[in-house]
């Protein structure tokens, strides 16, 4: 008789309504994707059997979440559920100055434009698309300044996400404390495969722009991700709260942004907040020009009370815990494959390593573009692109940027898919790997200035 040697954990949920799927056949995704010009951005989601796009406004609301939407106070003018929502900005992130916005990079817009001046230098640890872009509109150059760790896909190292202060340095004695607003942290680092930093790097950082003068700002959309691996990874850490451990991050920090379609599990909303005040009220007052009035900032009041509950939910460990649970299963099972992805198991999202799973394809002939491209057509299941098209083209040169990582990001929603839709995904890349030697390269055919990932459209070579 088998022993008993580990026990199986279950998501904390039950499921109370159901979206029906449709099933299509190869012929259609292939003639889908073919009109989508090989984008899976550019796929009608009608035509999509597991959503793997991304996990931003597509998370399954709680209960407790749809039942706040129907007291949503929608006064033009000091909704009841924007000061709901402040009060749990400061409960949780520990900012007391907030404005909301309709999205994320609505906040990363604002941020740019009030602290950036033409000319300046924003250090990061790995770029994001939308944030590299907003601060290179307002005229600033970034520079990423991680550990060299986070661009090798194999490395083992459980704090990839971490600021090489050296690096940091280095820019510093070159440009100037004064022409670096601020440095810019992500966490978990999206870009490197959902990878965390430390707390104890964090606060290295942090000692030394006090020394220089420079500000931290967050990039916090999936920080309640990032205080789970310090929790699991961290020495110290295994007996505190998620929420002790997301205040003591954000605690270092001058302001931080947030998406709040990640870690607050709703379709729509964002988060500008800072401990200055000066800062404050420049933001509360671009927001009227780009979003609308301070207390709603392109919410319904809905959105908002939806966001303050979702605020209160993300903290959860249980919740957290089955959120990188599932991406740690899809992990585990595309290891008995043999299937290259990048290690150890980011939080929100398995990057496959495209590079080693196309290796005979040149990166100008866009390995990721083209993998995504063809899990969808074996099964449906749509990923994105993470590699040499989202890198974009340096505006100095009008060269592409070749990123050392080249990746396909399957990203999982919160609370939407079952154990059963990873095990399709899993068999799916296994299929498409076992007949890799016969895919074919992409060539990019249409090209927008900016951003060129989201509509792009490519070829068969």
């Amino acid at each position: 008789m088998k022993k008993l040697e580990k026990r199986s954990w279950a998501e904390p949920f039950k499921i109370k309504v159901v979206e029906p799927i449709k099933m299509t056949s190869k012929e259609h995704r292939l003639e889908a994707v073919k009109e989508a010009g090989y984008n899976t951005f550019l796929l009608k989601s009608e035509d999509v059997y597991i959503d793997l796009l991304t996990d931003s406004g597509t998370n399954a609301m709680s209960d407790y979440q749809w039942a706040g939407m129907m007291i949503g106070d929608e006064a033009y003018a000091g909704s009841k559920n924007f000061y709901y929502l402040w009060d749990n900005v400061k409960k949780f992130y520990g900012m007391p100055y907030f404005v909301p916005t309709h999205q994320g990079r609505a906040a990363e817009h604002m941020v740019s434009q009030i602290l950036i001046k033409k000319g300046d230098y924003v250090p990061g640890n790995m770029y994001f698309t939308t944030t590299r872009l907003h601060q290179e509109l307002a005229g600033a150059t970034f520079v990423d300044v991680i550990i060299d760790e986070a661009h090798d896909p194999g490395d083992p190292h459980p704090f990839k996400g971490n600021v090489d202060v050296n690096k940091l340095d280095k820019l510093v004695q070159e440009v100037g404390a004064d022409k670096i607003p601020y440095v810019c942290i992500a966490g978990p680092v999206n870009m490197a495969g959902g990878q965390p930093f430390s707390m104890a790097n964090l606060k290295e950082v942090k000692s030394y722009c006090d020394t220089k003068g420079i500000d931290l700002w967050f990039d916090a959309t999936r920080a309640v991700e990032n205080a789970y691996f310090i929790k699991t990874r961290e020495e110290g850490y295994a007996d505190k709260t998620i929420t002790e451990i997301l205040f003591e991050i954000c605690s270092y920090f001058e302001g931080l942004w947030v998406s709040a379609k990640k870690d607050l599990m709703v379709n729509i909303g964002g988060i500008f907040a800072t401990k200055n005040k000066d800062v404050f009220e420049q933001a509360r007052n671009l927001v009227v020009v780009y979003e609308g009035l301070h207390t709603y900032g392109g919410l319904a009041g809905r959105d908002m009370e939806a966001m303050a509950r979702g605020m209160e939910e993300m903290v959860q460990y249980d919740n957290v815990r089955a959120r990188i649970g599932q991406v740690e299963y899809c992990g585990n099972r595309l290891e008995e494959f043999g299937i290259p992805f990048v290690k150890p198991i980011g939080g929100h999202a398995i990057f496959l390593d495209a590079k080693a799973f196309l290796d005979h394809l040149p990166q100008d002939q866009f390995p990721a573009q083209t993998l995504a491209a063809e899990i969808y057509i074996d099964s449906g299941v749509r990923g994105m692109e993470r590699g040499i098209v989202s890198a974009g083209r340096d505006p100095k040169t009008g060269d592409h940027r070749y990123p050392k990582l080249e990746l396909v990001r399957l990203t999982f929603p919160r609370r939407v898919y079952t154990q059963a839709h990873i095990d399709v995904t899993v068999e799916s890349i296994a299929s498409v790997y076992e007949n890799r030697k016969n895919i074919k390269g992409l060539k990019m055919v249409y090209e927008p200035k900016y951003l060129r990932f989201f509509q792009g459209r490519f070829d068969r070579l």
